[in-house]
């Protein structure tokens, strides 16, 4: 993948020299920009735009899909040749989706599955990334006990997680999932969320985060308890890093590779702007950070 990316983006060098009497146009709707994840991805789409003399639009959705499906037409009416969607709801982006195709874009859809004529998916394996985490749960606590999971915003990717989650407890017949509630991927809300959780499952013996925002504010609610309550999550954040590495409540997290999926996503909406054949989806593969690897481990 990384020799695609390469070979794609000296291409991409070239042609932008040689074939463009305009810049090439790139536009990108995020689902937020309030967490590091979707920071280090804008860099990463940045500096590749930058690298090929192209001119960037970057929108925020702040999770709201109607502002999203605005912000799309908003970019396709500046004449984009090219949208990277990040989409906050997997089913409520299919008319932005329609609205650009008609247009002529080239969509690519990061991070994120999106209904609609999409050209391409680029993601991690969510699934293998919820089967990870919570293995890594269940060996915490010795295959047994109460465990909840903090669920979040309606995207193909957290579905996946909890699938994966739900599939490796199963494995364990003296671990039994109590609860599960959406924590929305908040900091905040997942605090006060596994706060109620703790106060309705006394005996409560691990919680897995669908993403490492909510993780920690799961993680003070959790300190905060007093209690023996583990917990993992999915992303990989320095944040989760450094807590993973403090050796508390925090023990594990299924690691993506945001850099890695939108350099492969916009080298994948290159080649396809130019014409080419491309894969209708390509997976990215995760890894499970804990206390035997964390350390200088970033993204």
């Amino acid at each position: 993948m990384k020799k695609l990316v390469l070979s794609t983006l000296i291409a991409a060098s070239f042609f932008s020299v040689a074939s463009f009497a305009k810049p090439l146009k790139v536009g990108v709707s995020f689902q937020e920009m309030n967490n590091e994840y979707f920071v280090v991805m804008k860099e990463a789409l940045t500096d590749a735009v930058n690298s090929i003399g192209g001119q960037l639009f970057i929108t925020d959705a702040a999770h709201d899909i109607v502002k999203q499906n605005n912000d799309v037409e908003d970019l396709v009416s500046k004449g984009i040749d090219i949208l990277i969607l990040n989409p906050t709801d997997s089913e409520g982006v299919k008319n932005a989706v329609e609205f650009a195709k008609a247009k002529n874009v080239t969509v690519i859809s990061v991070d994120a599955q999106a209904a609609g004529p999409i050209d391409s998916f680029v993601g991690s394996k969510n699934y293998n990334a919820g089967v990870l985490a919570c293995e890594a749960l269940s060996k915490e606590i010795k295959g047994k006990g109460e465990v909840a999971i903090l669920d979040g915003i309606p995207v193909v990717p957290i579905l996946e997680r909890v699938r994966g989650c739900k599939d490796a407890l199963a494995k364990h017949p003296d671990i039994k999932l109590v609860d599960i509630q959406n924590g929305k991927q908040d900091r905040t809300v997942a605090m006060g969320v596994t706060e109620n959780m703790i106060q309705a499952h006394p005996n409560l013996a691990g919680v897995f985060s669908v993403n490492d925002g909510g993780a920690m504010g799961s993680l003070a609610a959790i300190e905060g308890s007093g209690k023996n309550i583990v917990l993992t999550s999915v992303d990989g954040a320095s944040e989760a890093i450094a807590a993973i590495l403090e050796g508390g409540p925090f023990k594990a997290t299924a690691a993506q590779y945001p850099r890695d999926q939108l350099r492969l996503g916009f080298a994948i909406a290159l080649a396809k702007h130019w014409g080419a054949n491309v894969p209708k989806a390509i997976p990215v593969d995760v890894k499970l950070i804990d206390k035997t690897n964390a350390k200088g481990f970033s993204w």
